[in-house]
């Protein structure tokens, strides 16, 4: 993906209010600052290059969140994912990071809150 098409994306984010606008500003920095965390993860065709999260109400079903964040940007999507489920007890971020050097793909994280009522998914795609 070019850096105008993650621009786009997330811009995208802000406008659909996954993402607060001082979110994206930090997210937009840290693709203008060419920093990146690509490097530390599996590169090429068929390589891992999304990061989601999806966090789904169990009372209702319905999806509380669903945000979907460039490889690139890692490090400032994990940040916005705890913003989205803060006090999710079992979710190792050490794990996830982990899973994303390894270039591990598919569902990495599934936890439900049932004090909270969420069901929290991370995914690699």
């Amino acid at each position: 993906m070019t850096t105008a098409e993650e621009r786009m994306r997330i811009l995208k984010m802000i406008e659909e209010g996954k993402i607060s606008a001082e979110e994206g500003a930090k997210l937009l920095a840290a693709l203008s600052e060419g920093r990146s965390s690509a490097s530390a993860f599996p590169q090429g065709p068929g390589a891992p290059r999304w990061l989601r999260i999806r966090v789904t109400d169990l009372s209702t079903g319905r999806s509380k969140a669903s945000v979907q964040i460039p490889l690139t940007l890692v490090d400032a999507g994990m940040k916005i994912g705890a913003h989205f489920a803060p006090e999710v007890e079992g979710v190792d971020m050490a794990n996830v990071m982990d899973a994303l050097r390894t270039g591990m793909t598919g569902k990495i994280i599934d936890v439900v809150d049932d004090e909270d009522g969420e069901h929290v998914e991370i995914y690699v795609e």
